[in-house]
């Protein structure tokens, strides 16, 4: 990690020279960064990584030789670098870039949808922030090696009674899909439905679904406008123009998909999604903030314990990033703050610790 007063230096990788000198004339506008060196594909950045030691890698995915996926897992094992993904958004990448995500890369840039050079260089000043905060990132906190599998996910139990309206809501930003991938596979199949507020570029959020739905013994899907939140389901709120919120209708909680300016910088937001749950939810209800960037989700958890839901934030140790999950803390949104793998347990095990009402229409 940089010291305060030095410069983030960047290693570029990416096949295009195009590509390669617009990246690197943004970066020389910002003057916390600098450029130190560029490679063709893997195999050239390989070579690099120790004689040039980044702070951080930008990262193309498809190259040439060695791909940026097998690079990646060269690198993250043993010698983890903060690396932002720069890469396209076709579907076949995008499920590329999941793969990245789950081996440590600490962030997402979606190239324009036309690759057009002019494009990535509007976004360039975007890039630079999300560059500088990668910095900070601790890539590896989360082993892919160890994911959590339903075979391998014994020992937690759901309670013998649930309330029907009982809910679990979960928001997370910067290494937020290596936590997700990690936990996830621990709750069992007959579980509340879960929703979710993953902050993702839009065309990502549907390939990291269908990738949890071969790990998970739930359900998951990304959702849609107008979807029933059951039992045994996992939504995950679908990166792009909107937010997700529920609503409580006669058939139960409903996916609503709303227009609406960001939220700390971020559409989905979680805050948006938590301030919904506690809204409709009150007291049946468990949340959870892990790893990521910013402050989104602080105040709408706030809310959902304001209300009487459980909350829970994942803690600095076991964080990618210790930003979300600090914030919530900071301003007692979190009633207590725990490693990642006990979080699964810890919303289970509230709802035996939550009385229920007498009025059968809230349970």
């Amino acid at each position: 990690m940089p010291t305060r007063d030095s410069k983030i230096r960047v290693l570029i990788v990416d096949d295009s020279a195009m590509i390669r000198r617009v990246i690197a004339m943004g970066i020389q506008q910002d003057d916390r960064l600098e450029v130190v060196g560029y490679a063709t594909n893997g195999e050239q950045a390989r070579d690099m990584l120790d004689r040039l030691r980044p702070d951080v890698i930008t990262l193309d995915l498809e190259m040439p030789n060695m791909d940026g996926l097998t690079f990646m897992r060269t690198y993250m094992r043993q010698n983890p670098v903060p690396t932002v993904v720069i890469s396209s958004t076709t579907n076949v990448n995008s499920r590329a870039t999941i793969q990245a995500m789950e081996a440590g890369a600490v962030d997402i840039i979606a190239k324009p949808s036309a690759g057009t050079t002019a494009g990535l260089a509007s976004m360039m000043q975007d890039i630079c922030v999300r560059i500088r905060q990668a910095a900070s990132a601790k890539p590896g906190t989360t082993r892919p090696s160890v994911l959590v599998t339903p075979s391998t996910s014994s020992g937690i139990q759901l309670p013998n009674r649930i309330p029907h309206s009982w809910i679990f809501a979960l928001g997370s930003s910067t290494g937020g899909i290596q936590a997700l991938t990690r936990i996830l596979p621990f709750f069992p199949a007959e579980s509340p439905g879960i929703v979710i507020c993953q902050h993702m570029p839009e065309g990502f959020t549907h390939s990291f679904a269908t990738r949890l739905d071969t790990l998970c013994q739930m359900r998951v899907n990304e959702a849609r406008d107008g979807d029933l939140v059951q039992k045994g389901q996992i939504l995950i709120a679908p990166g792009g123009e909107k937010h997700m919120k529920i609503v409580r209708t006669q058939t139960g909680y409903r996916v609503q998909l709303v227009a609406g300016d960001p939220v700390c910088y971020s559409r989905p937001s979680v805050d948006v999604l938590f301030e919904s749950v506690a809204k409709e939810a009150g007291r049946y209800c468990s949340a959870a903030i892990l790893t990521g960037m910013g402050r989104d989700g602080a105040q709408g958890m706030l809310r959902i314990r304001q209300n009487g839901g459980r909350t829970f934030a994942q803690n600095e140790k076991t964080c990618v990033v210790y930003g979300m999950p600090q914030a919530a803390a900071q301003v007692g949104a979190a009633e207590s703050i725990l490693p990642l793998d006990s979080i699964p347990k810890a919303m289970i095990e509230a709802i035996s610790a939550t009385p229920v009402r007498s009025n059968p229409s809230l349970t």
